[in-house]
């Protein structure tokens, strides 16, 4: 049996999405740009996408910008309207918990002298509301804040945080990385005060390559990708047309029976911890209620470095990662489960198991067999 717990880190595309982008890679090929038939054609896809993400966001399509993923969309949510408003304030907020993408880009902007203002989190990896409320001020240019963490799947109270964000100072714009988020719970910019959020199609079952940043309308932003004027001119490029289609298409089916698969997430979820919480000197990080993305896991296993579990679960054809995957190869200690006070021990020990829609029981129960029988054996082994 092979077990892919890993989806955090990728997904496998639907084969309806896969289908799809075979076949505009192939039969309609065009250039959108293009004014005869072909390129036509092709337009007619990235339409279809932006039609779909808007409707299922409630937003305008004209809102919706393609990027090559959540990487750049974080990117130019960031520097662009940092670039485009720093008349109003130099001061930016995030957390310490949020993906590279917004970390190192924040370390950028404050490298052009921009200030920064890191807010803390609990011990689940939540932010607290009161700690948003002192740290906004009236020169406040942006807060960033993630939906769901990549590490442990803390879901972030984004809707109460844009309302006081929008209460405190109404010009403070308020950007979301909803990378983890999107396609695991519901999202609505307009209603929860989110002026700019970023998603990836490879987290959704889509595409790798391809991802999009929405943008309220009366947000000010620059371009950080200059050329041929596409999209509006905000994001130059020929538009990757099977990977817009695909990400369209990812869409419209992960959300189709979300609430149903939410819910069937939620019961694994539970389940799976249930069962790991029963092994020795095993202890979960995040959030175990519905405060927790129901997506993901993350364990530590005490006395077991986490690179030599995950290998050994590899012999046995499961796939787990030991935290972010844009960072696992650096060994460099995780800022999610400093920040949220874990053991430094135990940070060298922890294991992300995040789940799709295509995992099962049955693989869960092979993944908890294998652990029940490597965990003892690696232990005796790390005590010798």
């Amino acid at each position: 049996m092979e077990v892919y717990l890993d989806n955090s880190a990728t997904t496998k595309a639907y084969p309806e999405v896969a289908r799809l982008v075979a076949d505009i890679m192939t039969e309609d090929y065009g250039n959108p740009s293009s004014m005869h038939l072909k390129g036509v054609e092709a337009e007619k896809y990235i339409k279809y996408s932006k039609k779909t993400i808007a409707g299922i966001m409630k937003v305008q399509e004209k809102e919706i910008f393609f990027t090559s993923g959540g990487t750049e969309a974080d990117n130019w949510a960031l520097i662009g309207t940092a670039y485009a408003n720093y008349r109003a304030g130099k001061h930016l907020i995030t957390t310490r918990i949020e993906h590279p993408a917004v970390l190192q880009t924040m370390e950028y902007l404050k490298e052009q002298g921009f200030e920064i203002t890191y807010l803390p989190v609990d011990r689940t990896g939540r932010i607290r509301l009161e700690d948003l409320e002192r740290a906004i001020r009236r020169d406040t240019l942006l807060v960033s804040i993630m939906y769901v963490n990549n590490e442990v799947g803390a879901i972030q109270p984004i809707e109460e945080a844009g309302a006081l964000i929008k209460r405190m100072n109404p010009g403070t714009l308020f950007h979301v990385d909803a990378v983890q988020g999107f396609g695991k719970l519901k999202l609505f910019p307009k209603k929860w005060n989110i002026d700019m959020v970023s998603v990836s199609g490879h987290k959704i079952h889509g595409p790798k390559g391809v991802g999009f940043l929405y943008i309220d309308e009366r947000v000010k932003i620059k371009p950080i990708i200059f050329g041929g004027g596409q999209q509006r001119n905000f994001r130059s490029g020929t538009e990757n047309v099977p990977g817009v289609a695909g990400i369209g298409k990812a869409s419209e089916l992960i959300y189709r029976d979300l609430e149903e698969d939410t819910e069937r997430l939620y019961r694994l979820k539970e389940y799976f911890v249930r069962e790991l919480s029963r092994m020795p000197h095993i202890y979960i990080n995040g959030p175990q209620d519905e405060t927790g993305a129901p997506h993901i896991v993350s364990a530590s296993i005490a006395g077991i470095r986490s690179e030599v579990l995950l290998h050994a679960l590899e012999e046995k054809n499961v796939y787990v990662s030991s935290g972010s995957a844009c960072s696992s190869h650096k060994h460099t200690i995780s800022a999610t489960l400093e920040s949220m006070g874990i053991e430094k021990q135990l940070m060298d020990s922890t294991l992300r198991f995040s789940f799709s829609v295509f995992t099962t029981k049955e693989e869960l129960d092979y993944t908890l067999e294998c652990l029940d029988e490597l965990v003892p054996m690696l232990r005796r082994y790390t005590r010798r």
